[in-house]
C-alpha cells in the first residue's frame, strides 16, 4: 500500500499546538475510565467490541444544552449512531431525533422521539409520505420534491433547505457555498418561493453548511448570520418565520484530545417566536464510543512491524475514509495459556492493521508503542459518532463485533 498523505504523521499534535479556538475535551483519548476497562477485560477473545456509554452520551447532551440559547431545540442526527439504545438515550436528553431515511424514521419512531426531523436530498416517495404521515418536519431538497409532495396528495408545513453563497465554516465536509447535491441554490430560492403548491407552507430554512467544526466563534458567528439571513428571507418573500434549522457541524479533533468550544454559542440571540434547531451527531457520541479489538499476530516485514488485530475497517472505517491515523491506547491482557512463545515489541512504532485481505485495511499507521504483545487489546476512543454505521461490515464476512451498553 502506498504510504499515508503527508498530513498523516506518527505523532499527533498536542493540544498546546492547536489554534486557540479548539479546547481539550475530557476525558482523554490516552485514559481509558476504569468501567470501560472492565467491561473489556470480561469479553471472551478474541476480543472485538464496540462500547457505548450512556452516561457520556447525557452528559455532552447537557454540556451543549447548558452552552445554547435557551430553547434551541436539539435534535440528534441518527446517522451518527443508529444503534437503539443510543438512539433511545439520545431521544430523550435531547428533544428529538433527525433522520434521513425510511429506517431511520422507524428507529426513531421505535425511540419515542418527541420531534423528528426528515432530510436528505434522495427521499423516495414512500419516505415523503411516511415522514409526513408520522409527523415529522421536512426539510426539502428542490422543486421536483415539492411537486412530489403535492402529487401525493400531502399537506404539511415544510422548511426548504437552501446552498447559500460565500464562504463556508471550516470543516472536514462542506455543504453549502460550493456546487453540491444539498438544498435549493439560493438564486433559484425566489422562483421556488413563488411556485409552492397548495398544501405546502413554508415556514423556514435549513441551513446545515459543514461538517466537523472546530471553531466555536466561527460556529455562533454562523448561528447569528443563519437567523439573520432568514429573518430578512422570510420578511422578503412574506414568509411567516417560525424555524431556523442550522444543522449540525460541531466537531472533535480525531488526533487530539480536543472538541469546539461551545462557550461562544450562548451569545446568539434567537427572535421571539423563531425556533432555531439544530442537528448534532458527532458531538454528542464521538467520546460515548470505544472501538476495541485484540492483537492476533506482531510481524516485521520490510522494516515496518504490523500489529495484526481481530477487526478493521470494515468495523471502523473513519480513519481510513478520511486519511487520518486515529490515535489508540493499548490495554494490556497478561493472560497466556498458549504452549508457544508469545510474539511481542517494545519501544517501536507499529502500524494497526485489520483481518480484511487488502493493504488498505489500516487504521494508525507508525504509532510508537512502549511495549505490545498478541492477545493486548488495542482501544480507540473517539469512535462512538460514524464508526460501525459507515462501515462494510460484509466485506469477507468476518463476524461482527460485539456491542456492549455501559
Amino acid at each position: 500500500m502506498a504510504e499515508l498523505p503527508a498530513h498523516v504523521t506518527a505523532a499527533a499534535p498536542t493540544v498546546a499546538e492547536l489554534p486557540a479556538h479548539v479546547t481539550a475535551a475530557a476525558p482523554t483519548v490516552a485514559e481509558l475510565p476504569a468501567h470501560v476497562t472492565g467491561a473489556l477485560r470480561r469479553l471472551p477473545a478474541p476480543v472485538c467490541a464496540y462500547l457505548y456509554d450512556t452516561q457520556a452520551l447525557r452528559a455532552a447532551a447537557g454540556r451543549l444544552r447548558a452552552a445554547l440559547p435557551p430553547t434551541t431545540t436539539i435534535l440528534y442526527a441518527v446517522k451518527a449512531n443508529g444503534h437503539p439504545i443510543v438512539i433511545r438515550t439520545l431521544a430523550r436528553a435531547c428533544d428529538g431525533l433527525e433522520v434521513a431515511s425510511h429506517g431511520e424514521l422507524q428507529l426513531a419512531l421505535d425511540a419515542g422521539a418527541r420531534r423528528i426531523a426528515f432530510g436528505g436530498p434522495a427521499k423516495t416517495d414512500a419516505e415523503l409520505a411516511a415522514a409526513v404521515h408520522a409527523g415529522a418536519l421536512l426539510n426539502v431538497e428542490s422543486t421536483h420534491e415539492l411537486n412530489r409532495l403535492a402529487g401525493l396528495g400531502l399537506h404539511a408545513d415544510i422548511c426548504l433547505r437552501v446552498n447559500r453563497p460565500g464562504p463556508a465554516l471550516a470543516g472536514s465536509h462542506t455543504m453549502t457555498g460550493t456546487p453540491t447535491p444539498f438544498g435549493i441554490d439560493a438564486a433559484q430560492l425566489g422562483t421556488v418561493l413563488t411556485g409552492i403548491p397548495p398544501g405546502l407552507r413554508v415556514i423556514g430554512f435549513h441551513l446545515h453548511a459543514v461538517s466537523n467544526n472546530l471553531d466555536g466563534t466561527a460556529h455562533a458567528d454562523f448561528l447569528t448570520e443563519a437567523i439573520t439571513w432568514s429573518t430578512a428571507t422570510a420578511a422578503a418573500h412574506d414568509i411567516d418565520l417560525r424555524v431556523v434549522n442550522a444543522g449540525g457541524g460541531l466537531g472533535v479533533d480525531y488526533l487530539t484530545t480536543a472538541s469546539i468550544d461551545l462557550t461562544p454559542l450562548s451569545r446568539v440571540t434567537v427572535p421571539r417566536g423563531v425556533e432555531l434547531i439544530v442537528e448534532p451527531g458527532r458531538y454528542l457520541t464521538a467520546d460515548a464510543g470505544w472501538y476495541a479489538a485484540e492483537v492476533l499476530d506482531l510481524k516485521t516485514t520490510h522494516g515496518r512491524t504490523f500489529a495484526v488485530l481481530r477487526g478493521g475497517t470494515h468495523h471502523f472505517r473513519l480513519p481510513a475514509a478520511w486519511g487520518y491515523s486515529h490515535p489508540f491506547t493499548v490495554l494490556p491482557i497478561d493472560t497466556w495459556d498458549r504452549p508457544y512463545p508469545r510474539p511481542a515489541v517494545t519501544g517501536t512504532a507499529i502500524d494497526a492493521v485489520g483481518e480484511l485481505c487488502t493493504p488498505r485495511d489500516v487504521l494508525t499507521r507508525n504509532q510508537h508503542v512502549d511495549s505490545l504483545r498478541a492477545g493486548d487489546l488495542l482501544v480507540f476512543g473517539r469512535a462512538g459518532a460514524y464508526g460501525w454505521d459507515i462501515s462494510h461490515h460484509d466485506f469477507l464476512r468476518h463476524d461482527p463485533p460485539e456491542f456492549v451498553l455501559l
